[in-house]
C-alpha cells in the first residue's frame, strides 16, 4: 500500500470528539469521514465510515474503488501508531 497518497485530518469539534478525516491526494481524489472504532482491541480499528465525498464520475462504479476505501481505512489505522524517528523515515527516501 502507498501510503503517500493518503492524508489524515483531525479537527477538534463543539462536543469535544475529535472528527477524523482521510483524504486521498492523487487521482481519483475523495475523502472519508471517520470514527474511531471503539470495540476494537485498540480502541482504533480501522475505523467505522461516517461519510465518503466522492467525485460525481464514481456514480455506479462504486466496486472499482473499494480498494482504495479499504486502503484508506487501513491507513487510518497506522495514523495512530508510534511516530518513525526522523533517522527512519530519511532512511527510506530516495
Amino acid at each position: 500500500m502507498n501510503t503517500a497518497h493518503f492524508l489524515r485530518i483531525e479537527r477538534d469539534t463543539v462536543s469535544g470528539e475529535p472528527t477524523h478525516y482521510v483524504v486521498h491526494t492523487q487521482d481519483p481524489k475523495f475523502s472519508m469521514e471517520l470514527v474511531p472504532d471503539r470495540d476494537a482491541p485498540n480502541k482504533v480499528g480501522r475505523g467505522v465510515i461516517k461519510r465518503l465525498c466522492v467525485p460525481n464520475s464514481w456514480a455506479g462504479d462504486y466496486n472499482r474503488y473499494a480498494k482504495l476505501i479499504t486502503q484508506a481505512q487501513d491507513f487510518f489505522n497506522q495514523s495512530f501508531a508510534d511516530p518513525v524517528s526522523k533517522a527512519e523515515t530519511r532512511r527510506f527516501q530516495t
